[in-house]
């Protein structure tokens, strides 16, 4: 299924947004409107949009024929599922979509979130192949089922999710059934708790550390990794604002490569840009303009 534009099609002045809530904070709207500027394109709008589960089939219902897309990002990539009508393949074995293209009176759905997790990857070269060397994942959420198919896709074989309630975890172990990927899951508990179930892989390497939650969420392994009680390969934290955050700063201290949530949200934007305009996205104006925005933000 592909609904994305050709160049031959009208998009002169068509408008994008990204939704969320909260949303006020999203690089999305600087990283796009950077692509516009390069490709020329420059009657498209974007912006960002607040909207909540609640809000979201009457915000799609008030769309006309002159937008483009949808950027989605929390809490909305699972709960815009049944009002699509039609997914890509991808979105179906996910169960998530971080994106809407909006063409032809259809609203179709995809997932640029795990390529764009598969592309951060590959470019800081981060090896999560090993056999004996699982990757340890924190959280159960949309981000964290497309980081399954990610790792699966960079050749993966094993991942341990610690997740808020396992018993709650139900789409994430289709996910990685879906795919063949071995999958065990632990409670994502506090403090002594987590030391717990940690003792079990005491001494263990995990090839990398994917975090999907909220930063001050992931402050206890930071603690953990940064009295060698954890031991990672390398850390990819999905949050690029704050930054850098408690792991992060943990990571770089023990010397391990650190992939930030900046390169996820790059690529994936990037693939939402190619979506939407039927052009190949300028990821290097993108970066430019993504890291110059970052490095003005406070806090």
């Amino acid at each position: 299924m592909r609904l994305s534009r050709t160049g031959s099609e009208p998009t002169a002045g068509l408008r994008a947004a990204v939704l969320g809530s909260p949303v006020a904070h999203s690089l999305s709207p600087v990283l796009h409107k950077a692509a516009y500027r390069e490709l020329g394109l420059d009657g498209w709008r974007y912006e960002a949009i607040e909207c909540d589960e609640a809000g979201l089939p009457a915000l799609l219902d008030s769309l006309g024929p002159g937008w483009a897309g949808l950027s989605l990002t929390m809490p909305l990539k699972r709960s815009v599922l049944p009002l699509l009508d039609q997914a890509e393949q991808l979105v179906t074995d996910v169960g998530a979509a971080n994106t809407v293209l909006l063409a032809g009176g259809q609203r179709a759905g995809y997932n640029t979130d795990v390529p764009g997790m598969a592309a951060a990857l590959t470019t800081a070269e981060v090896t999560v192949a090993s056999r004996t060397e699982p990757v340890l994942l924190l959280g159960g959420g949309a981000t964290a089922c497309s980081a399954v198919s990610a790792l699966h896709r960079a050749g993966a074989h094993s991942v341990l999710a610690a997740v808020r309630d396992p018993a709650t975890a139900g789409q994430l172990r289709h996910v990685a059934r879906h795919l063949g990927l071995e999958l065990d899951l632990v409670a994502f508990g506090a403090g002594r708790g987590r030391a717990q179930w940690l003792s079990g892989y005491r001494g263990r390497l995990f090839s990398l550390l994917l975090s999907t939650v909220p930063a001050r969420a992931a402050d206890d392994f930071a603690g953990l990794l940064a009295a060698g009680e954890l031991l990672a390969g390398a850390v990819f934290d999905v949050v690029y604002h704050p930054w850098p955050t408690r792991l992060a700063v943990a990571a770089a201290a023990a010397g391990l490569p650190v992939i930030s949530g900046f390169e996820l949200l790059l690529h994936q934007a990037a693939g939402q840009v190619s979506l939407m305009t039927g052009h190949p996205a300028p990821v290097a104006a993108m970066r430019a303009a993504g890291l110059a925005a970052l490095s003005g933000r406070v806090g």
